[in-house]
C-alpha cells in the first residue's frame, strides 16, 4: 500500500492542474493578510489605523511641480535609461576603492609593466584606467509616437548659408595683354572671343587673333588703306567664322582655320560699327542708323534692312532663343526687333527711358527674355528689360559712363564695363543688382568686355592699350563639358558660305 502510495503523490505533483500547495505566499495574499492583522490590531497605542492603511498602498501618481501629478510611463523603459551591472564590475569597484588607502609601494614604479600586463591578461583592460562604476547594456527604444523637444534644438539640418564656402574674388587680373594703337572711339565693338577659345581683337587697321589655351598671337587681316580702321569683331556661334565691320561701310567673312577671307558684303553707307550673328543671319549696324540683314549661305546676303535709329546704331545682339535682336543707338534709343521672314520690319518696342548713347546690351542667358542696357555719360543707368512686355523691370545709376555688359552665369551676375569717371569693371548680383566686387587697374576708359567660353573669366580692353584678363568666376564643370562637345561637334555644323 505504501508503493501505491507514492505512486500517487508522484502523479499529483506532476499534475498541472493541481493547485501548489508548498509555494511561497503570493504578494497580494501577503499584503490582504497583513491589513487584516492591522485592522484587527487597532487598540495600539503607536499605531494609527489610517496611517497603516496609506502606508500599504503604493502612490499610483507622483506629485509634480505645481500641483500637477505625472503618470508613470505604463511602458518599460519609456523615457528612462536603466543601466545594468554584473558582479564583476562590482568586485573590481571595491577592490579600487580599497586601493585608494594603501601606501604606496617603493617597488611599484618597477613593477609597473608587469602589472599592468597581467590586468590586461586577466582582466582584458587595464585595471588602473578602470571605472570604478561603468554601465553597461543599451536603452530601450522610445515607445511609437513619443516626442522629444530637444530634438529640434539639436538634431537641426545644416542651413545652406552655414556650410556656403567663401567665395574669393582677386582685385588683380589674371593676365595683361598689350593693345597697342587701340582706338579710343566709345561707339566702335573692337573685341570678341570665340567658342574655339580665340580672343579677336582690332586695333587700327589690323585684326589679331590670341589663341588663350596655347597664347600663339595670329594676324588675321591688314586693310590696304592706312586711314582706314577696323570698327567691329564678331564671332560666330560656333566660333569658325569671324565677322569684320570696317571703316570703308563694308562687312566681311573670315575662315579662321584657313587665315581666309571668304566674302566681302556691301551696302553699308556709314561705317559699320557693331555685329551679332543669329545662326546663318548676321546682322549689321551702321553709322547711318540702318541694319541690315544677312543670309551668308547664298549669293544676294541681304534680306531685309531694319531701320528705326535716327543716329548711329552702336550696339546690337541676338537673344539666346533668337526670337529678338536688340540694336541700341547714339539717339538714346533701345529697339527690339523680331526675327521675321515677311515684310513686315517694324520694331515690337521702342524703349526711350535712356537719357544718353546706348551701347552696352546683353541678353540673360538663363532668361531669354530678358535685356539688360547701359547708357551712356549723359545716363549711366543699367535698365533691366521684360523683352516680351516691353517693361523696365529695374534700374540702377552707376555714376559712370556704361560701356559694356556681360551676363556671367556661372553665379548669375552681370559684369558692366564703365569709362568716364570710373575707369573700372564691376560686377553685380542679378537680379537684385548689388555691388559684389570691382575691378580696378585700368588707366582709362573701358571700351569693351568679353567672356570666355568656360564662363570662368572676362576680358576687359580699355583705351590704356592694355587687355585684362580677370579670372573672376570658377569653372563649371557642366559648361566645360558642354564646351568640349559643341567644340568637337562644331565641324558638322559649319553652314556653307558662298
Amino acid at each position: 500500500m505504501a508503493q501505491f502510495g507514492f505512486e500517487n503523490d508522484i502523479h499529483n505533483v506532476l499534475r498541472l492542474d493541481m493547485p501548489i500547495t508548498n509555494a511561497p505566499m503570493a504578494r497580494w495574499q501577503r499584503k490582504a493578510s497583513t491589513s487584516n492583522s492591522t485592522n484587527t490590531n487597532s487598540l495600539s497605542p503607536n499605531k494609527s489605523v489610517n496611517r497603516s492603511i496609506s502606508l500599504s498602498k503604493t502612490p499610483s501618481k507622483t506629485p509634480g511641480k505645481n500641483g500637477k501629478t505625472q503618470n508613470t510611463p505604463s511602458k518599460a523603459g519609456g523615457d528612462r535609461f536603466i543601466p545594468t551591472r554584473n558582479n564583476k564590475q562590482m568586485d573590481v569597484a571595491s577592490f579600487l576603492i580599497s586601493k585608494e588607502n594603501e601606501p604606496v609601494e617603493e617597488t611599484a614604479a618597477s613593477s609597473a609593466p608587469n602589472q599592468k600586463a597581467w590586468s590586461v591578461t586577466l582582466n582584458g583592460y587595464d585595471i588602473d584606467e578602470a571605472k570604478i562604476l561603468h554601465l553597461g547594456g543599451k536603452p530601450l527604444n522610445a515607445p511609437e509616437g513619443y516626442q522629444n523637444n530637444l530634438k529640434v534644438l539639436y538634431s537641426q539640418v545644416p542651413t545652406p548659408v552655414s556650410i556656403k564656402k567663401t567665395r574669393y574674388i582677386s582685385s588683380l587680373p589674371e593676365r595683361i595683354l598689350d593693345a597697342p594703337d587701340i582706338r579710343n572711339d566709345f561707339y566702335l565693338n573692337l573685341m570678341d572671343w570665340g567658342r574655339q577659345n580665340l580672343l579677336a581683337v582690332g586695333l587700327a587697321n589690323h585684326v589679331y587673333l590670341w589663341d588663350a589655351a596655347a597664347g600663339d598671337i595670329i594676324l588675321l587681316k591688314r586693310m590696304e588703306d592706312e586711314n582706314d580702321h577696323i570698327c567691329s569683331v564678331s564671332w560666330s556661334k560656333d566660333g569658325n567664322f569671324l565677322a569684320v565691320g570696317t571703316s570703308d561701310c563694308k562687312v566681311e567673312l573670315w575662315d579662321v582655320q584657313y587665315q581666309k577671307r571668304l566674302r566681302s558684303m556691301d551696302g553699308h553707307t556709314g561705317r559699320v560699327g557693331c555685329l551679332s550673328w543669329n545662326d546663318h543671319v548676321l546682322s549689321s549696324g551702321s553709322r547711318s542708323g540702318l541694319i541690315h540683314q544677312h543670309d551668308v549661305r547664298v549669293a544676294e546676303h541681304h534680306i531685309f534692312t531694319f531701320g528705326g535709329h535716327t543716329q548711329e546704331v552702336c550696339g546690337l545682339t541676338w537673344s539666346p532663343d533668337g526670337k529678338y535682336l536688340a540694336s541700341g543707338g547714339n539717339d538714346n534709343m533701345v529697339y527690339i526687333w523680331p526675327m521675321t521672314t515677311g515684310s513686315d520690319y517694324q520694331a515690337i518696342h521702342a524703349l526711350s527711358e535712356h537719357q544718353g548713347a546706348v551701347k552696352a546690351l546683353a541678353w540673360c542667358p538663363w532668361q531669354p527674355s530678358i535685356l539688360a542696357s547701359g547708357g551712356g555719360t549723359s545716363d549711366r543707368h543699367i535698365r533691366i528689360w521684360n523683352a516680351n512686355s516691353g517693361s523696365c523691370i529695374s534700374s540702377l545709376d552707376t555714376c559712370s559712363q556704361i560701356s559694356s555688359l556681360v551676363f556671367a552665369p556661372n553665379y548669375k551676375e552681370l559684369v558692366s564695363g564703365h569709362g568716364f569717371a570710373h575707369d573700372k569693371v564691376i560686377i553685380w548680383k542679378y537680379p537684385s543688382l548689388t555691388k559684389v566686387a570691382e575691378l580696378e587697374g585700368h588707366e582709362d576708359r573701358v571700351l569693351n568686355l568679353a567672356l570666355s567660353p568656360d564662363a570662368s573669366t572676362v576680358a576687359s580692353i580699355a583705351a590704356d592699350e592694355t587687355v585684362r584678363l580677370w579670372e573672376s568666376f570658377e569653372k563649371d564643370p557642366v559648361m566645360v563639358v558642354k564646351w568640349n562637345l559643341n567644340e568637337s561637334l562644331s565641324s558638322f555644323s559649319k553652314f556653307d558660305i558662298h
